[in-house]
């Protein structure tokens, strides 16, 4: 069945940004005790990017959303909506939307975070789809933002060789279009909480903390969950 003819979100350029220095497998072997061999074969990673003391999540956010802009020939001026998604912001408030807004020189469109971790891109891209849809945004930028870096613990290598730091950004049109996004779907369950999680936060410890995981656990669920979440977006 194909998709009828509605206002729908189309993506009309994309950008991604990475931190200047490249760390392979091998260089973190220095630091931690791993093999090129153990990360290869565990994870398919052989290397990542680690944001330097002068980048931030809002500048890669705000260089993503550049090179987006590039591809989709639009300026900051068409821009009426910014959703950052990242669990790594440079300030507990304001928004790293809003850094990123004025960065770009866009100041008064509506600015905001969306806080979801692994699942952020998929949330704000869902976010800024309904907007549009719903008429009260044309234009939007949707990034996702991390610079994971600063929140590993480097003596934990079950973690640490597996996250780095970078943004990717997509431009969404408004369009009476049969393409486009044409179906989402999000799901949570706070009872994993303990599998996947800082152990810090403003409103607890008053520190950042660090990342923890229960790996094992962590790929079994999301082996399960994304297959059929898949299936829910295909039906739909």
């Amino acid at each position: 069945m194909s998709a009828t003819t509605a206002r729908r979100a189309v993506i009309k350029g994309t950008g991604s940004a990475l931190p200047r220095t490249r760390v392979s497998n091998e260089q973190l072997s220095e630091r931690v005790d791993t093999t090129d061999e153990w990360i290869v074969e565990r994870t398919g990673i052989r290397f990542r990017h680690i944001a330097e003391d002068d980048e931030t999540t809002s500048s890669l956010a705000t260089l993503s959303a550049k090179e987006a802009l590039a591809a989709a020939e639009m300026t900051p001026a068409d821009i009426d909506l910014i959703v950052v998604a990242t669990a790594t912001p440079d300030q507990t408030f304001p928004a790293t939307a809003t850094i990123v807004q004025n960065d770009l020189g866009c100041n008064g469109c509506v600015a905001f975070d969306v806080a979801a971790v692994c699942s952020g891109f998929l949330y704000a891209l869902s976010v800024a789809e309904s907007m549009i849809r719903a008429g009260s945004a044309q234009n939007a930028i949707v990034i996702g933002a991390e610079t994971f870096s600063r929140i590993l613990d480097w003596e934990d290598r079950a973690t640490c060789v597996l996250f780095g730091d970078g943004a990717g950004a997509v431009i969404l049109s408004g369009e009476e279009t049969d393409k486009g996004v044409l179906a989402t779907r999000l799901h949570a369950d706070g009872a994993h909480n303990q599998l996947l999680y800082v152990d810090g936060g403003a409103g607890t410890t008053g520190t950042v903390g660090k990342l923890r995981m229960k790996g094992r656990e962590v790929f079994r669920h999301a082996v399960v969950n994304l297959s059929s979440v898949l299936i829910e977006a295909l039906e739909a």
